[in-house]
Order: C-alpha cells, then sequence, then structure tokens
C-alpha cells in the first residue's frame, strides 16, 4: 500500500488537542498561522508520499555500501534527499537569518514524522543536520555559524555527532579522542567514533562531523570533554569545501534494519577542528544536539508505527481467510475479533504517541517564545518520555503489523518485517530507553516532581471538564492521574537506586496516562474518524494497564539484587 501522509490528523491535533494556537499567538511564531500551517504540512505530505515513499524498499534491499573509501548510497536516495533540501525540509525550524524558516518546532515534528513514515533511513540524515543547525545556532562562534550554516540549512552539507567510542558507549566520560590545539585557534582531533549515523555519503558537498574530544588538561569523566566541529572537507576563503581533511569511514556496520543509513565508523587522525562552546563544556553543547535529536527519534518511533498500521491495514482488508462471525461482515480478516483488536490498538497506540510528542514539541516552542521556566521544565519533562514511548511505540506497533499478515508477515517479500526491523533501533540511539527512563526519575525530578505534578493537575482538569459528555470515561482518566501522582511522591522520596529500579514502568505509566487524556480531549472534540470509539478502546483496554506498571515502579531496587549473579547463571 502506498504511504498516505496523516496531514488531516496533524490539524486535528494542532487545533483540538496540544494547542498549537498558544504558539501562533505568541510574538516569536505570529507567522504560523492555521492556513500557512496548513500549506507547508500539505506540501510536505505531497513529497513524503510521492518522492521519499517510493524509495523505502529499495533502500532495505539496496543498501549503503563501501566503495575504495567512498560511501555509495542506495539508489534514489540523492533525488529523494534534494527534494528534502530543495523543499527546505531540513531547516524548518532554523534561523532566518542563515535562510531558515523559523518555524516552530512543532511544525517541524509534524513533518519529521511524515518524512519518517514515508522513508525512515534517508529521514535520519536530515534529522542529525537538524539537530547540528541547533548546537550551532546556541553554541558556536559567528566565524563558525556565518560559515556553516547556510550550507547545512540549505542542505548543501550535512551533519552528524559522533559520541560512541568502541570502549565508550552509554558512558561517554570514557571516551579516548583528544584534540591537541594547533596554535591558530584550530585544534587536531585524533580518535575512533563509532555509531555514526550517515557518517559520509554521495549527495552533498560536505560532511559535517560534531565530535567529542578531550583536550590535554580535559580532566577525567564527562566535565574534560570539548566539543569539535570537523568537516569531511575544510572550507577555503570563500567558504566552499576545500582540501580534504584527515578522517575516513573505516567500514559500514552491518545491520538487522535501516539498510539505507550508512553506519559508519570514524577515524580521525589529527584532523582539523574547531571548538564549539567552551572548553571542557563539550557535553552542555552536544546535550543541545542530542536534546533534539531525541524527540526526533521519538517521532521516527510514531512515523514507523503510522506506516507500519497502513500497511497491515491494507493487507487486513483484501485477507480473505475464515469464516466471518459478524453479520453484514467485509468478509476479510477484519471480521475478526483478534485481527480488529490488533488493528485498534496500532491505530490508538499512535494517536496517543503523537499527541505526547507534539504536546512537547508545542512545550518548547512556548519555551522558546516566551522564556517561560515552567514551559521550559515541560518541554524537558516531556523529552524522555517522547522519545521512549515513541520508540517503543514504534516497535510494537510495527511488530503487531507482521503478526496481522501471519505467516506472510515473516516473509521479506511483503514489507511488513522491515517496519519492525527498521524501527528496533530507535529504542537504543540517542540514548537507550532505559536511560531515558533514568533521566526521567533522576535529573529530571530535581525539582521535586513539580513538573510532574503540573501535568497530573492538566489531566485531572481535563477529566472534570470531560465528565459532563463522556462520565465513565473521564472517571478513568482522573483515577489513573491519581494514582500516577500517588507513586511520584513515593518516587521522589527514594534513593536513586530504588528510582532507576522502577524507571521503566514509571515512564511508560506516565505515558499511559497522558495518551490517556489526549485521547479523552480528542473525544471531545469529535470530528471524523469515532474518535470516541477509539477514545474508549485506549482508555478502557490499554490505560488499565498504569495500575501494574505504578506497582513495578514501586517495588524498589531490592528484588533486583535478590538474584546473584551466580543464580543467574545457573
Amino acid at each position: 500500500m502506498p504511504y498516505r501522509a496523516p496531514v488531516s490528523e496533524f490539524r486535528f491535533l494542532f487545533d483540538h488537542v496540544v494547542g498549537m494556537d498558544r504558539v501562533a499567538a505568541t510574538d516569536r511564531f505570529a507567522d504560523a498561522e492555521a492556513q500557512v500551517v496548513e500549506a507547508i504540512l500539505t506540501e510536505a505530505g505531497r513529497m513524503c508520499e510521492e518522492v521519499l515513499a517510493p524509495l523505502q524498499r529499495g533502500g532495505d534491499l539496496h543498501p549503503a555500501r563501501l566503495e575504495n573509501g567512498v560511501v555509495r548510497t542506495s539508489p534514489g536516495f540523492d533525488a529523494g534527499y534534494r527534494a528534502i533540501a530543495e523543499g527546505g525540509w531540513v531547516s524548518t525550524a532554523a534561523d532566518p537569518a542563515f535562510g531558515g524558516m523559523g518555524l516552530p518546532m512543532t511544525v517541524t515534528t509534524a513533518v519529521n514524522e511524515m518524512m519518517s513514515g514515508a522513508c525512515l533511513s534517508l529521514q535520519l540524515n536530515p534529522l542529525m543536520t537538524q539537530g547540528q543547525i541547533e548546537a550551532l545556532e546556541h553554541h558556536a562562534s559567528d566565524e563558525i555559524k556565518a560559515v556553516y550554516l547556510p550550507k547545512l540549512i540549505a542542505g548543501a552539507w550535512s551533519g552528524t555527532m559522533n559520541l560512541t567510542e568502541p570502549q565508550a558507549g552509554s558512558d561517554v566520560g570514557a571516551l579516548r579522542s583528544k584534540a591537541e590545539p594547533n596554535g591558530d585557534g584550530t585544534y587536531a582531533v585524533t580518535g575512533q567514533k563509532i555509531y555514526i549515523s550517515w557518517g559520509d555519503n554521495d549527495f552533498t558537498e560536505n560532511v559535517c562531523h560534531l565530535v567529542l574530544a578531550r583536550l590535554p588538561d580535559g580532566g577525567s569523566g564527562t566535565k574534560g570533554i570539548s566539543l569539535f566541529l570537523v568537516p569531511k572537507k575544510i572550507p577555503d576563503a570563500a567558504g566552499n569545501p576545500g582540501v580534504a581533511n584527515t578522517l575516513k569511514v573505516v567500514s559500514l556496520e552491518h545491520k538487522v534494519g535501516l539498510h539505507g543509513s550508512p553506519t559508519a565508523v570514524m577515524q580521525y587522525d589529527g584532523a582539523t577542528g574547531w571548538l564549539i562552546g567552551r572548553e571542557h563544556g563539550g557535553m552542555a553543547a552536544m546535550f543541545t544536539m542530542m536534546n533534539n535529536a531525541r524527540l526526533g527519534v521519538g517521532v521516527q518511533g510514531i512515523g514507523s508505527a503510522e506506516a507500519a498500521y497502513q500497511h497491515a491495514l491494507a493487507y487486513a482488508r483484501d485477507r480473505k481467510q475464515g469464516r466471518s462471525l459478524v453479520a453484514g461482515g467485509t468478509g476479510t480478516i477484519l471480521d475478526h475479533a483478534d485481527v480488529r483488536r490488533m488493528l485498534t490498538t496500532m491505530k490508538a497506540e499512535t494517536q496517543a504517541a503523537r499527541a505526547i510528542a507534539l504536546a512537547n514539541a508545542v512545550a518548547i516552542d512556548m519555551g522558546t517564545a516566551t522564556g517561560d521556566a515552567d514551559w521550559r521544565a515541560r518541554a524537558a519533562f516531556l523529552t524522555p518520555i517522547t522519545k521512549a514511548f515513541g520508540t517503543e511505540t514504534g516497535i510494537a506497533v510495527a511488530e503487531l503489523g507482521v503478526q496481522v499478515h501471519g505467516g506472510m508477515g515473516y516473509i521479506e517479500e511483503t514489507g511488513a518485517a522491515q517496519y519492525f526491523r527498521d524501527a528496533r533501533v530507535t529504542a537504543i540511539y540517542e540514548g537507550t530507553n532505559g536511560i531515558q527512563a533514568m533521566d526521567l526519575v533522576g535529573r529530571k525530578m530535581m525539582d521535586g516532581g513539580e513538573a510532574a505534578y503540573r501535568l497530573l493537575d492538566e489531566v485531572e482538569a481535563g477529566a472534570e471538564a470531560a465528565r459532563g459528555a463522556l462520565p465513565e470515561l473521564a472517571q478513568e482518566v482522573w483515577n489513573a492521574a491519581e494514582t500516577l501522582r500517588e507513586t511520584t511522591e513515593w518516587l521522589v522520596g527514594q534513593e536513586l537506586n530504588d528510582r532507576f529500579a522502577g524507571a521503566v514502568p514509571y515512564l511508560k505509566a506516565f505515558a499511559r496516562v497522558l495518551g490517556g487524556h489526549f485521547h479523552l480531549k480528542a473525544a471531545l472534540a469529535g470530528g471524523a474518524g469515532n474518535r470516541r470509539a477509539l477514545a474508549a478502546f485506549y482508555i478502557r483496554r490499554l490505560l488499565p494497564e498504569h495500575v501494574s506498571l505504578c506497582a513495578h515502579a514501586r517495588a524498589g531496587a531490592d528484588g533486583l539484587y535478590t538474584l546473584s549473579p551466580e543464580d543467574l547463571a545457573a
């Protein structure tokens, strides 16, 4: 089935669920009025359907490859990337002073989801560049901005992020890459980095690497790390790609999925780089890019879920198997209760995750436009939830998509398995989902849980507002919010390892409650698609999971260590 961009769904959520009108009402984003946003989403959706989606399967069957030190990308990816760049879809949120559109992150989030659903392997390229653009906007010198931002924003150059090393995965502070001052304002960067998404390509003029490395006087751990911009080709006096830098792609990884996206092992041998941000402040600068990417990766999961759902629904509407127990049914497997359960779960989960991501983006935009600390705290709190729940939703929905296909789902020719294989890594890169959950119950609760409580206040207020029209559903959402509030109060009072022990179930419980809240708001607004029935399905069948998740979150760490390493091996 051809991919169909869910433009109307974004418009509905903008207008009735996540409060996009508040963003457009600010001076910063006054140009993002409804008609403008509608036109942008429509055009982006058309590009995704007509240009990117036809590349999805080919990227899987004809992976990127390394030939004599040159990365050759999948057939058609060059034309697909040109469509992205020429349409301005790399830079929807970038600073207009350097050629960007200056649109809200909420709009960028919608566009990124559509690109992810159409062709996830290719979308990962502009996503990395978007994060680099934001990092440079916040931390680079004016000279660096003047040279690099116009090229990155135009899509002529692309960007990467280089954190991980063979001996330093999530423990970034264990890195060994070093940077020596050259005496002319540049640095010689030496080291090896792994898992570098789109470490090179054959369709942009230059590839710009943000590399974490340690200066000679950098202390141990993350506090001694600095950030450097290391281009594949060193810009000449006119700002155009000049001589080749002393870096190279050593190899490309052979992966479960995302075959069209080259994941490189990068080697830097005294490569020329420029310091970004202050000395020994590399993690703070890199986190700007990482937080941007964490929202984007969560949205990659949601895009994968949407595409997998569309693929499975098309198959179910055509496949005839077994006797229908439904009077006046379709005569296809859609009549079977379990198939209907799976498809409705896929749709309900995708809608919940999408609303959470867009609410996160709205909070980012409101924080940017107003400088309000509460909005910024909300954005920070929602980011790990968006990343973890969005990617888990992508994986779970894609897995259900395989199951809907039955035996044919296990046959590669149907394309159903590709969504699952491609989505699986999203729960791992840009900080594993376990790390996201630890961040949520650790750093994000250093305020004593205030950001969490403000969200729960809003959920309960929404339930109160729905009591007249949807009393039973409203009560279920209100009860769930109270249970989550009690769990939050318990977590705030615990030692860190007890919080970490229940971090993953707590994050999912929070996502479950937020999903119920947004489904309830959608049901109240009505519109096409029988949103009340979808909300009832989610609230009655999926939301109750919050009870067991909260119980798990409050179990503490002791039980995890009852089994010794020897017991685990027995």
